[in-house]
């Protein structure tokens, strides 16, 4: 089951990584974020936490970021200030003997991730990551009004194009040093082979999850075709993501890359290589390196537990070749500009475009397809992949709406048809060195 959140729009934020510290109270309640982060900065055994975030999410000299090196020069051709004076005018303004001006100070580098041990698990998390949150979520308006207009999901003119959903699962190809190769087993589920090391990501190989359906299409890959697993890395705790029945599968010595607050989780299934990360952090594994970045979501498994862990996407790249994104569950807003400018080319990004009808109750929390376009266009990334439709009802849009309404978006843009690998459920595509 997705748990979702509703409107209203949301207010773009600075680039900054909010407090870690976490709200008092629960994130179920109707109120508004950001009064959630006043109240998690009125906490002061939170303090020293939400320094460190801070800190972590802009250095100083962060407020240059926006304005490469001599950008201010760049408007102006050589020589124009020159041209615009006569000789000698630039020296009649400045009084005799005055100190020349000093030279603009070039803009502070993008701060680099923070490095974390591997098998890292902390007890000392805030009790929230509410205050993370870039929208409110649900009021009781938004829950009588789904309540009033009954389950989320598409009618039977929806549901008919089910045969037509794309699947052609197909052997997984081989990643030699500096190929990235991919292969959608279905929603957020990727076989991804990078730096020599096969990763999966959110991986759900149930044929159900909670709260819905069976699934649409076959996974896309069987489970004893799949390589020996690397890494798994999970983007946030919702059931259609983190899936105990298929994770029990795994050894319980992979290691597995989570999101603050979520280790304990893995803990108590004797998962014993377990690494939490908060946002802007990161850790290496076989000179493969593993980048938690902000996402636009929440996350809630059981009733009480609402915002407890947090919510984001993955950056996993070889330290200098390279780089894909993964963005998990998120909606459309500021992060994805800044994660684009952290790391600049980005040659593939996986990024949802299902599960977002209606608007009033997914906007916040889920891209439609033109979000998920213009959210490739700020990230600056070389190739996008669309995922999370075509496997799970968790929505009122027709199944195949997903897939035409991204290619239009995609024409519109202007970008170029090979660049955008709408891949069917099981296929695969490589970048090559």
């Amino acid at each position: 089951m997705t748990e979702q959140t509703a409107r209203p729009p949301r207010a773009p934020h600075s680039d900054r990584t909010p407090r870690t510290a976490g709200a008092a109270g629960s994130a179920g309640s109707a109120g508004s974020a950001g009064s959630s982060r006043a109240a998690g900065a009125a906490r002061a055994g939170q303090v020293a936490e939400a320094d460190r975030s801070s800190q972590l999410a802009q250095p100083a000299g962060a407020s240059q970021l926006a304005q490469p090196a001599g950008a201010s020069q760049a408007s102006q051709p050589a020589g124009a200030s020159q041209a615009s004076q006569p000789a000698g005018a630039s020296q009649a303004a400045q009084p005799a003997g005055a100190s020349p001006a000093s030279p603009p100070t070039p803009p502070a580098p993008h701060p680099a991730p923070v490095l974390q041990p591997l098998g890292r698990v902390r007890l000392d998390w805030p009790r929230s990551f509410a205050d993370r949150l870039t929208a409110p979520l649900p009021g009781v308006r938004a829950l009588a009004r789904l309540a009033r207009e009954g389950a989320v999901r598409p009618g039977p003119a929806g549901l008919r194009d089910v045969p037509q959903l794309p699947f052609a699962p197909g052997p997984l190809p081989e990643a030699g040093p500096g190929t990235v190769a991919v292969t959608w087993a279905g929603h957020a589920s990727w076989v991804v082979r990078i730096g020599g090391l096969t990763v999966l990501t959110d991986p759900v190989w149930s044929r159900r999850i909670l709260g819905t359906t069976a699934r649409l299409t076959p996974v896309g890959v069987r489970w004893e075709d799949l390589p020996p697993v690397d890494a798994v890395v999970i983007s946030h705790n919702h059931f259609d993501h983190l899936d105990a029945p298929t994770l029990k599968r795994l050894p319980r010595h992979t290691p597995v890359f989570v999101p603050a607050g979520l280790g304990r989780w893995f803990t108590r299934r004797r998962f014993d290589r377990v690494t939490e990360l908060d946002w802007w952090e990161a850790a290496e594994l076989g000179g493969v390196r593993f980048e938690f970045v902000p996402a636009h979501h929440w996350s809630k498994r059981t009733l009480l537990d609402t915002c407890r862990s947090l919510w984001g996407g993955w950056v996993i790249g070889e330290r200098e070749g390279r780089r894909v994104y993964f963005a998990g569950d998120t909606g459309y807003g500021h992060w994805f500009a800044e994660i684009g400018r952290r790391h600049p080319g980005i040659d593939l990004a996986l990024l949802p475009i299902g599960a977002y009808d209606p608007r009033w109750w997914l906007g916040d929390v889920h891209t439609d397809p033109e979000e998920a376009v213009r959210a490739f266009q700020d990230l600056g990334a070389r190739r996008m992949a669309p995922m999370h439709w075509a496997t799970f009802v968790l929505s009122s849009e027709p199944v195949l709406e997903p897939l035409t309404r991204v290619r239009a978006a995609w024409a519109r843009a202007g970008l170029p048809r090979e660049d955008l690998w709408d891949l069917p459920v099981g296929a695969s595509r490589a970048v090559g060195p």
